[in-house]
């Protein structure tokens, strides 16, 4: 364990962050690893949202951890940990997206020879509405993209979203509104659905965790 960990139960969230890199630097083999654990999920969360590939997500996870490992010692504590953390790996996914010779392409689901769905129709239906939103995620512009993830997706405010990014709040606001006029074009049509079923809202689908580290 960490020698932080004891005091953490009266800090705050970035003050134990803090702590726990200050702990790294200093030498604390433990300390990296427990700030790793506590961030883990929703940076993992943010890369699969931005490449929407599991693989890419992971491998881009690994090089932004490895990253912020070496540099830590250059933390000079002018936005949150969390801050840092996630304009690390929001550039280690900007760099994939650059070095891509073609988009990824989405799966459909996956049905028997005689056309039936393999799972029930009401799973089958929301799968293929998750899809759509993924797809209209992806074809947005990347900035546009990355701007909604953090803001819409992942519950940051204005100004941390500028801080990882590295931009004006204002930029921030005008990508997340270029973007939302984006995604209400193209997933309209599932706001009047016949059967009445629920539509997952534009601005939040389905947040998948996990992946390896």
């Amino acid at each position: 364990m960490s020698e932080v960990s004891q005091g953490e139960a009266t800090q705050t969230p970035d003050a134990r962050d803090r702590a726990l890199l200050a702990a790294h630097v200093a030498g604390d083999s433990q300390a990296f690893g427990a700030l790793v654990a506590l961030h883990q999920d929703r940076l993992w969360a943010v890369a699969l949202r931005t490449l929407g590939d599991r693989d890419e997500a992971a491998d881009a996870v690994q090089d932004a951890l490895l990253s912020a490992y070496r540099a830590a010692g250059g933390f000079r504590g002018e936005a949150k940990v969390t801050t840092w953390l996630h304009r690390i790996v929001v550039n280690a996914c900007l760099d994939r997206v650059r070095r891509r010779q073609a988009r990824p392409t989405v799966p459909l689901p996956d049905t028997h020879s005689g056309g039936e769905p393999t799972e029930p129709r009401d799973l089958v239906g929301e799968r293929e509405i998750a899809l759509e939103v993924e797809a209209a995620l992806t074809a947005l512009a990347y900035d546009q993209r990355v701007a909604i993830l953090l803001v819409d997706i992942h519950g940051m405010s204005v100004e941390d979203a500028a801080a990882v990014l590295e931009v004006p709040s204002g930029t921030i606001k005008s990508r997340c509104s270029r973007g939302r006029a984006r995604l209400a074009v193209s997933l309209g049509h599932l706001r009047n659905r016949p059967d009445g079923a629920p539509v997952p809202p534009v601005t939040g689908p389905r947040r998948q965790t996990g992946g390896r580290l």
